[in-house]
């Protein structure tokens, strides 16, 4: 069974950083595509940042160049530094696995960002 601890929200000031960690349990983890959605508050989930077991990334256009999604496959760890923040990042944060082989998806519980103006 996979659990997904996240950690490192909290609340800063425009322009400042933050860095989002978030472990996994079990074994699947070095298989697994992982994946940093947000949702702020009364919008849809969107997708921030996706990283390929291999290590291939991609980002949403509203964070490219700003955000970074790395991963840690011996800690089963993957992280999003967040630079150059803004008011409009301000929202939840998922972590996210997909673990294609075995048709499975896992959520983490979700850290809150909160970026002032």
């Amino acid at each position: 069974q996979v659990q997904l601890v996240e950690s490192g929200g909290g609340a800063v000031q425009a322009g400042g950083s933050l860095r989002l960690s978030c472990v996994a349990s079990g074994t699947i983890f070095s298989f697994s595509a992982m994946a940093w959605h947000r949702q702020a508050p009364g919008k849809r989930r969107e997708l921030v940042a996706t990283a390929a077991s291999g290590g291939a990334t991609n980002y949403a256009d509203s964070v490219k160049g700003r955000f970074t999604i790395s991963r840690d496959n011996d800690k089963n760890t993957v992280y999003l530094q967040m630079n150059s923040l803004k008011p409009e990042d301000t929202g939840v944060y998922y972590c996210n696995l997909n673990h294609a082989p075995s048709s499975r998806v896992y959520w983490g519980q979700g850290t809150q960002v909160t970026v002032s103006s």
